[in-house]
C-alpha cells in the first residue's frame, strides 16, 4: 500500500482471459495463419538474448544481423539485388507489380515482411507500383536521401534493410503520400492463399505471474527480449470486474499480477518463470517490501498442463537450491482464471513516473544474462 502514492480512480476494463498459444494477428493475415502451436518447452528459446522488436500489427521486426541479410540476398535474381542492396531504381513502366490489379499484400522480396496492401495502392502515373500507406508504420523506415543532386526520403524495409523506392507528399487523402516502389523490391501474396512463414504475425503465447505490486512486475517483465506486450491486472479472485480500492480490501480474493505475452520463438516460458524467483522474494506470504495484504501474494498462474509441469518443476528446483536451502518458497501454482485488466493509471507506471517499486529490475536481468 505505501508505493500507491498520488493515484486517482481510472475507467473499467472489460475481462480477458488467453488461453493457450494466440496469434497477435494483424487481421489482413489471419485467414492465411496456420494454427497456433502447444506451450514452448524450451528453457532458453534464444541466446544470447538480443533485444527484440514487434509491430502493431503483431510482425517481429527485429532488425536482421548483416551475416542473415547476406544469406537472403544470395538468392535473389540480378535486378531484385541490384534494387535492394544497391539502391537501385528499375525503369518506369517496366516493373512486373505496376499494373497488377489483384487483392492481397506486397511483402519485402528479402525478408518476406508485408509492407503494403493492395487496398492502399492507386495508380500515381509515374510508373511505378504507388501506395498511399503503409501495412502498419513501423514495417517501413525512412531516412533522407541526397543522391544524384536531390533531396528525397528514401524507404526501406525495416526488418531487412531492403531498398524499396521512396516517399513524396503527392499522394492522395488521407495520407498525401505516395510511395514509390520498385516491383523488383516486393513479393506479392494474393488474400486467400497461404503466408509463407516469414509473412505471418508472430504466434503467441500468454504467461501470469503474481509478485507483489504489479508496477515493478509489468517494468521487468517488459524488458526481456520475447515480450511482446505486458499488461497489470487482477487474477485468480471470485468478484467479477474488481476495482483497485476493491481488491485493495482483502476481500475479493484476486492477486496484482501482470499478463505477459511474448514471442516463443525468442524466449521460453521456462525462462519467464525463473525470471520470477529473480525479481521477488517468494518465501513471503501475503507480503512484498512495504505491502502486506492477500493481493500481495506470490503466484504462477498456468494454461494449459505444460505450463503447470514447467512452473512446478522450476519451483521444485529453486526450492532445492543453496538460495533457498533454509527458506521455504511459498509461490501458489494454480489455473489461472479471469485477468481482469487494472484501472489504466497503473498500466506502465514504472515507465511513466520513473518511480521505483519492491523489485531489483537491474539486478534481476544482470542474472538472466540480459543488460539493463
Amino acid at each position: 500500500m505505501l508505493c500507491r502514492l498520488g493515484t486517482t480512480a481510472g475507467s473499467l476494463l472489460l475481462p480477458l482471459l488467453v488461453i493457450g498459444a494466440s496469434a497477435t494477428a494483424f487481421a489482413l493475415f489471419a485467414a492465411s495463419a496456420p494454427p497456433p502451436s502447444s506451450t514452448t518447452m524450451t528453457a532458453t528459446a534464444a541466446r544470447p538474448w538480443t533485444p527484440t522488436r514487434y509491430s502493431t500489427a503483431g510482425f517481429d521486426i527485429t532488425p536482421l544481423s548483416r551475416e542473415r541479410v547476406k544469406e537472403l540476398a544470395a538468392k535473389l535474381d540480378p535486378e531484385q539485388y541490384r534494387v535492394t542492396q544497391k539502391a537501385g531504381t528499375e525503369a518506369p513502366f517496366c516493373g512486373n507489380l505496376l499494373d497488377n490489379k489483384m487483392q492481397g499484400v506486397y511483402c519485402c522480396v528479402v525478408c518476406g515482411l508485408p509492407l503494403f496492401d493492395s487496398g492502399s495502392k492507386f495508380n500515381s502515373g509515374t510508373g511505378w507500383p504507388s501506395f498511399s500507406r503503409e501495412v502498419d508504420r513501423a514495417h517501413v523506415t525512412r531516412k533522407v536521401d541526397r543522391s544524384h543532386g536531390m533531396v528525397r526520403t528514401e524507404i526501406c524495409c525495416a526488418r531487412c534493410g531492403a531498398h524499396l523506392g521512396h516517399v513524396f507528399d503527392d499522394g492522395p487523402p488521407p495520407t498525401r503520400e505516395r510511395h514509390c516502389l520498385n516491383s523488383a523490391a516486393l513479393r506479392f501474396h494474393e488474400h486467400g492463399t497461404e503466408m509463407p512463414p516469414e509473412s505471418r504475425p508472430v504466434t503467441t503465447e500468454t504467461a501470469y505471474f503474481a509478485a507483489g505490486c504489479f508496477w515493478g512486475i509489468e517494468h521487468a517483465y517488459s524488458k526481456l527480449p520475447g515480450v511482446i506486450r505486458v499488461s497489470s491486472g487482477y487474477q485468480n479472485g471470485t468478484v467479477d470486474n474488481p476495482t483497485y480500492e476493491q481488491v485493495c480490501t482483502g476481500r475479493t480474493g484476486h492477486a496484482e499480477s501482470v499478463m505477459v505475452v511474448f514471442d516463443p520463438a525468442r524466449i521460453g516460458y521456462e525462462d519467464l518463470v525463473r525470471f520470477f524467483f529473480l525479481l521477488h522474494d517468494p518465501t513471503t506470504l501475503n507480503r512484498q517490501g512495504p505491502d502486506i495484504g492477500t493481493q500481495y501474494r506470490s503466484g504462477i498462474y498456468t494454461v494449459g498442463a505444460a505450463q503447470q509441469e514447467i512452473a512446478t518443476r522450476v519451483r521444485d528446483e529453486t526450492q532445492a537450491s543453496e538460495r533457498f536451502r533454509t527458506r521455504r518458497i511459498v509461490s501458489e501454482i494454480e489455473p489461472a482464471k479471469t485477468f481482469w485488466p487494472a484501472e489504466d493509471y497503473h498500466q506502465g507506471y514504472i515507465a511513466r513516473t520513473g518511480r521505483a517499486c519492491h523489485v531489483d529490475v537491474a539486478g534481476a536481468l544482470r542474472a538472466m544474462g540480459v543488460a539493463p
